[in-house]
């Protein structure tokens, strides 16, 4: 699991059947005191993040499609939940 901070979404009108009705958010990963400290990634997000929001990824496969319910789903990063706060 890796921190992150939400800096964007993807807008995408054709996508595969896994991907329909899904939120695409673009992140960056950060250290724990939000500086950047990675490449910037695609993650499908369930949670309702937003722009400007920590949150937490997930990159693997397996955990991705439970957290998303869908076994046979092709996802690599996953939001697995939002940050309240830092400390």
């Amino acid at each position: 699991m890796k921190l992150a901070k939400v800096v964007g979404n993807v807008v995408s009108t054709i996508k595969t059947p896994s991907h329909q009705n899904k939120k695409l958010m673009v992140v960056i990963p950060v250290d724990t005191n939000g500086k950047e400290c990675g490449d910037a990634m695609i993650a499908l997000d369930r949670f309702q993040a937003g722009a400007g929001d920590y949150v937490l990824i997930l990159e693997e496969g397996g955990s991705a499609r439970e957290i998303l319910g869908d076994p046979k789903g092709a996802f690599d990063a996953v939001i697995a939940g939002i940050v309240d706060r830092l400390h």
